[in-house]
């Protein structure tokens, strides 16, 4: 089985918010719903509902809230621990925050019994895990903001058969945890686009902000570059394929590159974004031969050229700065014409969450085309830093 090739699956109806759970006895089930919680059980080859099955789960899974509801009990993650059954949910109550709520039964058809798990910080919407050693964490996460969603790992203790989530019902804001071994150093992290023999083209740190066209990027074609090739014409820049993003991080933090643009073509536009709808971006545009460093803000996703400045040189370094700092939500662009100096260019940006795109902001490398094809921008390297220069 584990050597199988995957292949895709597609259930024609509509589950909100659903999970999967493989039950220990050769069962697989499909939970989902809002405040009305529902549950049915899947083939076992996964390839379609046992339509028969469907029933009701919680007709009111909000009931532990015991308050005006914002947001219905929703995100199901069902677990089974020592034969036990456990639900967890997220909901919110009106002038509230969002709240753990954990229902637990001896089987799966119910009675369920259900409390709430946790109600600090807005922390929630997850479930559990547990470690070799014993141990056993609830995995949530925060709105923040625009730096988005904030992972968490809460420390979980059993007390009479109920997972008690935190220290004295708050969210710690450390852990003693040893340091990360995996593949990813961390969830951001500096490249200076090097690549030995055998390493990935590109870490898993990185993520592009849609299906990349593979043939238009390298990190091999110029030795310690990353190259982005222009395939296309493209009008609006959260269109523009093969953007290349790390997230950004709190509460402060800041990203630079170094550009080289002698390639590029009459309408080629290259260089350092911080992606969301409400955009933000400097770069070099090549216009009527000339190349201009252009800062352009998105606010209300509607892009604006603020500040346009004459370059002279096929040489530029870029950075953003990001000010997550109690919400201030602020991204400030600065470029340099010899990686010493740093000019400040256009003006701050303001970083709101948006539903649209429904992430954080994110560092973006780019190079497009507006004219012609075929143009290329070569980055040497980009560096992440947890500091700024200011935090105004």
């Amino acid at each position: 089985m584990k050597n199988e090739p995957w292949r895709r699956i597609v259930l024609n109806n509509s589950y909100h918010d659903h999970s999967l759970f493989f039950d220990d006895n050769g069962k697989f089930y499909l939970v989902w719903g809002g405040g009305k919680l529902q549950i049915v059980e899947l083939k076992e080859d996964l390839s379609e509902v046992k339509e028969e099955t469907k029933k009701v789960l919680i007709e009111n899974a909000n009931e532990p809230a015991k308050s005006d509801i914002m947001l219905p009990a929703e995100g199901s993650q069902l677990f089974k621990i020592n034969g036990k059954y456990y639900l967890f949910n997220i909901c919110w109550p009106k002038n509230g925050m969002r709240t753990v709520i954990i229902h637990r039964a001896d089987s799966i058809t119910g009675p369920w019994e259900g409390k709430i798990g946790l109600q600090d910080l807005g922390v929630a919407q997850g479930g559990l895990i547990d470690t070799p050693d014993g141990r056993w964490f609830s995995y949530l996460f925060r709105d923040a903001g625009g730096v988005g969603r904030i992972p968490y790992l809460v420390p979980v203790q059993w007390e009479n058969g109920w997972p008690v989530l935190g220290e004295n019902g708050k969210v710690p804001e450390t852990l003693d945890l040893p340091a990360n071994k995996s593949l990813i150093p961390g969830i951001v992290n500096s490249d200076e686009f090097t690549r030995k023999k055998g390493e990935n083209d590109l870490p898993l740190v990185w993520q592009w902000n849609h299906n990349p066209d593979n043939k238009f990027w390298s990190v091999k074609e110029r030795k310690g570059y990353l190259r982005l090739k222009t395939s296309r014409i493209d009008s609006s820049f959260t269109q523009v394929k093969n953007i290349l993003t790390q997230r950004t991080f709190g509460p402060v933090c800041s990203g630079s590159a170094l550009l080289e643009l002698s390639n590029m073509k009459e309408g080629d536009f290259a260089g350092l974004s911080l992606l969301q709808k409400d955009f933000g971006l400097v770069g070099v545009k090549v216009e009527n031969g000339k190349k201009k460093i252009i800062m352009i803000n998105a606010e209300n996703g509607n892009p604006k050229e603020i500040e346009s400045v004459l370059l002279n040189q096929d040489k530029i370094y870029f950075k953003a700065e990001c000010n997550f700092k109690d919400q201030a939500d602020r991204g400030k662009f600065y470029y340099s014409l010899d990686g010493k100096k740093w000019i400040s260019i256009g003006k701050p940006i303001n970083m709101p969450y948006t539903i649209p795109h429904f992430m954080g902001y994110r560092f973006g490398l780019f190079n497009y085309a507006s004219k012609t094809i075929g143009g290329s921008a070569d980055f040497d390297y980009f560096r992440v830093n947890d500091k700024i220069s200011e935090t105004k």
